[in-house]
C-alpha cells in the first residue's frame, strides 16, 4: 500500500487493553507515526466525551487528529473542537425506539450535554463471561457523564439523538434483537457493538461513512488509510480502509472481512502491525 497517512482505530478491545488503557508500546508507536506525518482517528461507539482523554494522551490536537464517535454519527476535529459531521436520528424515530424498548428486558441509555439518562440506575446488571457488570456505571464513567433518572425516556427525548444504546445480557439480546429492530430495520441502522450492547443510529450511519465524508474532501485516499478493529461495528471501516486489520481478539466476522489479522489488544496488536510501516517504530 501507499505510505500510511491515516491510522484509524476502534478504542475498546482494539486501542486499549482490558484495563481500558493504552499500553506504553502502542502509545510509543502512535506518537512516532504522528511525528512521521500520519494523523490518528479514533472511531468508536463511545460518545465524544468518552474519547477526549485518549486523544489528549496521544496529543492528537497537535497532529490534526479526528474523533469519530457514536458509531460514526459525529466527527470532531481534535485541534479546533469543530464538529465536522453530525447526523442524528429524528426526534420521532428516537422516541419510537425508546417506546418500543419498553417491551424488552433491556436498559436503554441516552445522553444530553453532561448527563446520561436512564430509567433506573439500580437496574444495572448484565452477566458477561459469567461475571456481573454494572453496565450503567461502566457506560456513564466511560463517557464521562453524570447520571440522571427519568421515568419515561421516550417522552423525555424531545431532542435529536446521535444514538440509543441498549444494554442487556448477551443471551437475551441474541434471542430478541430481531424483534427489537423489526420496526426500524428499514429506517435506522441497528447493530451489535458488543455482546451486551445493541444500538440504534440514523439510517446509513457507520464508521466508514463518517470517514469518507470527512477524510476524502481533505485530500486523503483510501489507499493511504489503515484501520484496526475488533467488533461487528468495525466491519465497514476495516473494509473501507486500504488496509483493514482485525485484532486477534476480534469477532470471527471481522477477521473474515479484514485484509490481515494482527495480535490481540493485550499484545500490542496495533504497534506490532504499524512497526512494519512506520519508520523508527520498532516493535
Amino acid at each position: 500500500m501507499d505510505d500510511i497517512k491515516v491510522i484509524i482505530m476502534d478504542v475498546d478491545g482494539t486501542l486499549t487493553n482490558k484495563e481500558k488503557k493504552i499500553s506504553a508500546k502502542t502509545k510509543e508507536v502512535l506518537m512516532k507515526a504522528q511525528e512521521a506525518g500520519a494523523i490518528l482517528v479514533l472511531a468508536s461507539g463511545r460518545p465524544t466525551s468518552g474519547l477526549m482523554d485518549f486523544a489528549k494522551e496521544l496529543k492528537m490536537e497537535e497532529h490534526h487528529g479526528l474523533l469519530v464517535s457514536f458509531n460514526g454519527s459525529m466527527v470532531v476535529d481534535c485541534e479546533t473542537n469543530e464538529v465536522l459531521f453530525n447526523e442524528t436520528m429524528s426526534v420521532e424515530h428516537g422516541q419510537a425506539v425508546l417506546e418500543h424498548m419498553k417491551k424488552f428486558n433491556v436498559m436503554p441509555m441516552i445522553n444530553k450535554d453532561d448527563y446520561m439518562f436512564v430509567t433506573d440506575v439500580f437496574n444495572n446488571e448484565v452477566i458477561y463471561d459469567g461475571n456481573p457488570i454494572n453496565i450503567i456505571q461502566y457506560e456513564s464513567r466511560g463517557g464521562k457523564f453524570k447520571l440522571c433518572e427519568v421515568d419515561d425516556l421516550a417522552a423525555f427525548a424531545d431532542y435529536p439523538l446521535n444514538k440509543i444504546l441498549t444494554a442487556g445480557s448477551p443471551d437475551y439480546l441474541l434471542n430478541h434483537y430481531k424483534e427489537m429492530m423489526e420496526p426500524f430495520k428499514d429506517t435506522l441502522s441497528c447493530m451489535f457493538t458488543a455482546p451486551f450492547y445493541f444500538e440504534f443510529t440514523a439510517k446509513g450511519i457507520d464508521k466508514a461513512k463518517a470517514l469518507d465524508t470527512v477524510l476524502i474532501p481533505r485530500g486523503y485516499k483510501r489507499e493511504e488509510m489503515i484501520a484496526f478493529g475488533d467488533g461487528h461495528n468495525d466491519a465497514t471501516m476495516v473494509e473501507y480502509a486500504g488496509l483493514g486489520v482485525a485484532m486477534a481478539n476480534a469477532v470471527d466476522d471481522l477477521k473474515a472481512a479484514a485484509d490481515e489479522v494482527t495480535r490481540s489488544n493485550e499484545e500490542d496488536g496495533i504497534a506490532y502491525t504499524l512497526s512494519k510501516y512506520i519508520k523508527n517504530a520498532d516493535y
